[in-house]
């Protein structure tokens, strides 16, 4: 999504839709590139400022108000590893390094999670990856 405002409503309302991305209309001309490249990949880009309002909002969020779990648990082991290496931000490269498997494996690990939770893309496990609590705003990496 592409617009002049970055209102909590607007950013989360667009993410709740299905945008794989959210950049302001004064975004330099090769965040815009990118952006289309990531979401033409299945990834998604946000800008700075929006990424701090999600930080900023599910850090707000009161411990019950986080749902259980259970929607996660048609993941295998590995697959669960993998949502928490994407929702900490690392790339397919860097998540093989980590755990020791080639690229390609992680891609098709991706794509069996993100079918499995019937989600469109990287974005929205991020966002699921918050919501389940098995990644909490603020706590440092494991």
């Amino acid at each position: 999504m592409l617009t002049t405002f970055d209102l909590d409503d607007y950013v989360y309302e667009a993410l709740r839709s299905g945008a794989s991305g959210f950049l302001l209309k004064d975004a330099p001309r090769s965040d815009l590139i990118a952006a289309v490249r990531a979401a033409a990949a299945g990834n998604g880009l946000l800008a700075p400022s929006v990424t701090r309002l999600l930080i900023e909002a599910f850090a707000r969020r009161p411990a019950a108000a986080v749902p259980a779990p259970s929607r996660l648990a048609s993941l295998t082991a590995r697959e669960k590893d993998i949502l928490l290496l994407v929702a900490r931000g690392r790339s397919n490269a860097e998540i093989a390094r980590e755990l020791f498997v080639g690229e390609a494996t992680v891609k098709t690990h991706i794509g069996h999670l993100l079918a499995k939770l019937g989600l469109r893309d990287r974005v929205q496990a991020v966002i699921l990856a918050y919501e389940t609590g098995i990644v909490v705003p603020g706590a440092p990496p494991d």
